[in-house]
């Protein structure tokens, strides 16, 4: 059996309008990133030029890429997929509805469990959990062993939760901000986190 020593750099998204207003940005949004999310980006940048990257994965939304554009404007190896695409929050994406009581009423069920619950029109976290799964096979079986992937908040929860812990309701333990960064490893058991940074330019 390969040992792996595969290590993934998994970071969030800069900043959009969308974050800025407290509007919902699912994965039927496709916001690019503001001038403080560019701000960011070339931070992050800055910070981890120096990584030999071997591959970077991107969800299809454009604020993911912006992210990284400069590693991918460096030659690096690039894919989206779709598979790490932000879950869909159906009805209530583009709406600024934080203190819409059906909206937490539901992140309170994935938080006690109800992970097949999806909102009204959108996802469940199980719908995003498979659709992960397929990308993060292809990534453990690559021949890539230092891999940067760039995605969303809810969706890097969900990511988190089910392959370091296998237990999808502890998604809000994990902490995210616009280009946040975790990062992880792979062992035979799964993924485990070896450290998180959740620095802002």
């Amino acid at each position: 059996m390969r040992q792996f020593k595969k290590k993934i750099y998994l970071v969030r998204h800069g900043q959009t309008d969308y974050n800025l207003q407290g509007i919902v940005q699912g994965g039927t949004i496709d916001a690019p990133l503001n001038q403080t999310g560019i701000n960011q980006a070339n931070f992050f940048w800055e910070s981890y030029k120096t990584i030999p990257f071997q591959k970077i994965y991107t969800s299809g939304l454009q604020r993911s890429f912006q992210s990284v554009q400069k590693f991918i404007d460096a030659g690096i190896s690039w894919e989206k997929k779709i598979g790490l695409n932000e879950i869909s929050w159906g009805d209530y994406d583009g709406h600024k509805i934080y203190e819409d009581d059906y909206y937490w009423q539901v992140v309170e069920a994935w938080n006690k469990g109800e992970v097949n619950l999806r909102i009204k029109g959108g996802e469940s976290p199980e719908d995003v959990r498979d659709r992960q799964i397929s990308v993060i096979e292809e990534i453990k079986n690559s021949n890539d062993d230092l891999i940067l992937i760039c995605m969303h908040g809810r969706a890097m929860r969900i990511l988190l939760s089910h392959f370091v812990d296998n237990d999808l309701s502890k998604m809000d333990n994990y902490e995210h901000k616009n280009l946040g960064l975790y990062i992880l490893e792979f062992t035979e058991q799964g993924l485990r986190v070896l450290k998180q940074e959740m620095q802002n330019a």
